[in-house]
């Protein structure tokens, strides 16, 4: 997709809110970081866990 010259794409994002990101999901890298094992669910749990 071409992109739009500034004024328009601000016009429609104005009117719209920004409905097409600038860049696809094939072009970001959304994966998590495998080298972050369990830390999060560790932070995430919840608070029954830490009950004996």
């Amino acid at each position: 997709m071409d992109e739009l010259p500034e004024p328009v794409r601000r016009r429609l994002d104005e009117v719209f809110g920004e409905v097409l990101p600038s860049t696809t999901s094939d072009e970001r890298d959304e994966r998590p970081d495998p080298r972050a094992g369990d830390d999060e669910l560790m932070a995430n749990r919840p608070p029954h866990h830490d009950q004996d």
